[in-house]
């Protein structure tokens, strides 16, 4: 056991005591396997820093720095010393399982002074047994057999396990029958659930007032900072008193903002709400259990409002071919015609909660703030009331339809929430920058003009472990004899790995055609063809690709960031096209927009800088230990015949060119 007088004690500077514990001397250095890395503790330092100077940091860290220990050290001393809570934000669940069951659990071996971290998820995530006893005692007037037959499963469960998360239950429960059993702020309460010592979510509470680290993901971030009702806690900090903030995965923050501070109303989720009421074709609900005529009238008529009203929103869009998303431009494109209805409902389920026991009073009492702020919602959307939003109409793969607006700018809205006051936050990723050295691509488009921007290389020798090939007779993306050539090049390129490689994509369409006209290569290869959509999910084809070390996997976006195979298994990255968004969703025409009006090149200050953002994701896939080697090939011939080309290759890696013939 390593001392904790190896990482100093409150007596100490932050920054000196972590400039040790990172040295060649240092905590870390008794550890098995222990390589000093003068990059992990450059970064650490500055994290030090920026935590004691309470002031907020931008730091860029290159794959391999090792930035969870660099940042997580200083954060665990700092919330000890100071008796503070230190808030870690990752937008992956891979990262969240790296600090929970690797990262912590190190820090915690070597430390000889305890501390306590806590993984906090959504409350919905928690199961609520006061609300299952209820759910059970509801019966049929509630629930159909086959729902109440889940029900039972869940009680049984329930019984058993240690977290009562939806993670850890055996099988996936309907949406219905979740909705009725996890935690709810309506109805699992302290004062209901809280004294008991059985409630779930009421348990993690009370672990969380004992914890020094706290992790949560982007998304529950911005919902608890919204709200910041949940702890009841008082004071300066972001979800607690006097707590700080290490945001992991930063370069996602302005899209997470602006989805989260934005809003969204789904015909699906609009009846989802209403069925809890009243479902006319099960006669199921809480109208239903409570024998309220009127309430369930009332839900009926507005069930069937909803429909004629989305069906009028649909034909009220030109969705063009494949488009699932249409811009509102103008006030009051349909008219509103389930204001009235909303209201009347929320009305009616109000009047039956002052007259019904707790438990349902609750539950009505719940939903009718539901229907109010969807009736806000929809008031807002249709007379686009929020200056600064751009407003859509949006299409699922089932043809639900949704309201949706987001903020064109988040710079405005987080400034004053993150980098205006004095509250230590670091805000770190190992794509921020888009070759400047003072990352301000990312500043400015965050709101952190002023903030310290430090950018800190990786340890990888990049000249030996890489090469970068492209190929110099390749067709212009928009050219014939495109996807010809591309079908050409991936075949090359996979020979000359024997497979092993990822084949990354911008276009889900064309990753299909292009896996089907392959299909007889691989056979004839024998090399298994791992397709993203063709049935397996996300974690599946990774695990697939990691065990078969020759196969070849076919992904588009979610596998260009947050996917980590490390060793021989992957030594082949094939970028198909530089990663352009295409410039149909509403809020990059509206950021485009917003960059011309005030007299700006959308394409040089925006399109080009995010496509080198997300092709340097792409190309991170690669070289993920010291040991690992292979090549990039970007078969998109722009890259050589465009002047912004040069832009692309210089925020790549420092490593050998290969043009192909």
């Amino acid at each position: 056991m390593i001392s904790i007088s190896d990482f100093g004690s409150a007596s100490n500077p932050l920054t000196r005591v972590t400039s040790d514990f990172f040295g060649t001397s240092g905590a870390l250095s008794g550890l098995k396997d222990f390589e000093f890395r003068p990059q992990q503790q450059q970064m650490a330092v500055a994290v030090a820093r920026a935590l004691e100077d309470e002031r907020p940091l931008v730091v860029e860290a290159g794959t391999g720095v090792g930035k969870s220990l660099a940042y997580l050290a200083p954060a665990v001393r700092k919330a000890l010393d100071e008796n503070r809570k230190a808030i870690i934000s990752t937008h992956t669940i891979n990262l969240q399982e790296q600090l929970v069951e690797k990262d912590i659990p190190l820090l915690q071996s070597i430390m000889d002074e305890d501390f306590h971290a806590l993984l906090l998820k959504g409350r919905r995530n928690y199961l609520c047994p006061n609300r299952l006893q209820n759910a059970m005692s509801g019966g049929s007037e509630m629930f159909t057999s086959s729902e109440l037959e889940e029900i039972k499963a869940i009680w049984e469960w329930a019984r058993s396990t240690e977290d009562g998360t939806l993670s850890d239950l055996d099988f996936v429960p309907s949406t219905r029958v979740w909705s009725q059993v996890c935690s709810e702020s309506h109805a699992c309460t302290v004062k209901r659930c809280g004294f008991s010592g059985a409630c779930f979510y009421q348990e993690t509470r009370k672990q969380l007032a004992e914890a020094d680290v706290v992790v949560v993901n982007h998304t529950l971030f911005f919902t608890l900072l919204n709200s910041q009702a949940d702890f009841d806690e008082s004071g300066e900090g972001f979800l607690f008193a006097n707590d700080f903030l290490i945001f992991d995965e930063a370069h996602t923050l302005e899209q997470v903002a602006a989805k989260q501070l934005g809003l969204s109303i789904s015909q699906v989720g609009l009846k989802f709400d209403l069925h809890r009421l009243y479902n006319p074709k099960n006669r199921k609900g809480l109208f239903q259990l409570t024998g309220d005529s009127q309430g369930r009238r009332h839900t009926m008529k507005l069930l069937d409002d909803i429909d004629e009203f989305f069906e009028e929103v649909d034909e009220s869009c030109e969705w063009g071919e494949w488009g699932r998303e249409f811009r509102i431009r103008d006030p009051e494109f349909v008219e509103d015609t389930l204001g009235a209805g909303l209201v009347e409902v929320g009305r009616r389920a109000r009047a039956v909660a002052d007259l019904a026991d707790d438990t349902t009073r609750n539950e009505l009492a719940e939903l009718a703030r539901r229907l109010a702020d969807c009736r806000a919602g929809l008031a807002m959307f249709l007379d686009q009331s929020e200056d600064g939003s751009v407003y859509w109409v949006e299409k699922s793969e089932r043809d639900s339809i949704s309201l949706n607006a987001a903020p064109i700018d988040v710079a405005e809205l987080l400034r004053p929430v993150f980098f205006e006051r004095d509250r230590p936050c670091v805000f770190t990723s190992a794509t921020l920058g888009i070759g400047e050295r003072d990352l301000n691509y990312f500043r400015n488009r965050v709101g952190a003009q002023d903030v310290e921007a430090i950018q800190i290389g990786s340890p990888f020798d990049y000249a030996e472990q890489m090469k970068i090939h492209l190929v110099k007779e390749m067709p212009m993306p928009n050219m014939p004899g495109y996807e010809e050539a591309l079908v050409k090049w991936i075949k090359h390129f996979i020979q000359l790995s024997g497979g092993r490689a990822f084949v990354l994509f911008t276009s889900y369409k064309l990753l299909q055609k292009v896996a089907g006209e392959m299909e007889g290569f691989f056979d004839d290869h024998e090399i298994e063809l791992l397709v993203q959509g063709n049935g397996k999910s996300r974690g599946q084809l990774i695990d697939s690709f990691k065990e078969d070390e020759t196969s070849v996997l076919f992904g588009t976006d979610s596998f260009w960031t947050g996917v980590d195979v490390p060793g021989k298994a992957l030594m082949n990255v094939i970028i198909t096209r530089l990663p352009f968004a295409v410039p149909d969703h509403p809020l990059t025409q509206a950021r485009l927009e917003q960059i011309e009006d005030r007299g700006g090149n959308s394409f040089m200050e925006y399109s080009i800088p995010e496509a080198i953002l997300k092709l340097r994701q792409g190309v991170g896939r690669l070289i993920r230990s010291c040991e690992d080697e292979g090549r990039v090939v970007l078969l998109d011939a722009r890259i050589l015949g465009k002047r912004y080309g040069k832009a692309f290759l210089a925020a790549l890696p420092e490593a050998p060119v290969v043009i192909e013939d």
